[in-house]
């Protein structure tokens, strides 16, 4: 996994800032907020040891966590069994399938974290993002 770009950084990232770090994932960035039009997006750190994330949600529901890179970006979503259902029958390619089964599991769901790094990675984030919208 990618190591977050604003590590040690006790206020969220500028848009400047998230540009520099980003480079020429910054469009993957803009394109990924851009397509998922989730209306609330917060900038989040429960740690300075951790950095920076950016939070997409419905409501008070989290959908995913954009997590700044330096040069790509990493998405992290916490699925319930039933979202991990409708992921696995969403035609994800086998690695994301692995990914899915080898997930972490914790109260709140499995811990799935994906790096993104080229459009293609970016269809494979919103079929993700559908199925935690669903369930």
């Amino acid at each position: 996994m990618l190591p977050n770009a604003f590590i040690g950084r006790t206020k969220a990232p500028t848009d400047e800032e998230l540009s520099m770090e980003l480079g020429d994932a910054r469009a993957l960035w803009d394109q990924l907020l851009k397509e998922l039009a989730l209306p609330v997006q917060e900038w989040h750190s429960y740690s300075v040891k951790a950095g920076w994330s950016l939070r997409l949600k419905v409501g008070k529901r989290t959908i995913v966590y954009v997590i700044p890179c330096r040069g790509a970006l990493r998405v992290s979503f916490a699925l319930g069994e039933k979202a991990m259902q409708a992921a696995r029958e969403s035609k994800l390619p086998a690695s994301v399938i692995k990914i899915l089964e080898e997930a972490p599991r914790y109260a709140e769901g499995a811990g799935v974290r994906l790096d993104v790094t080229k459009k293609s990675d970016l269809s494979t984030v919103k079929k993700l993002a559908a199925a935690k919208m669903a369930n």
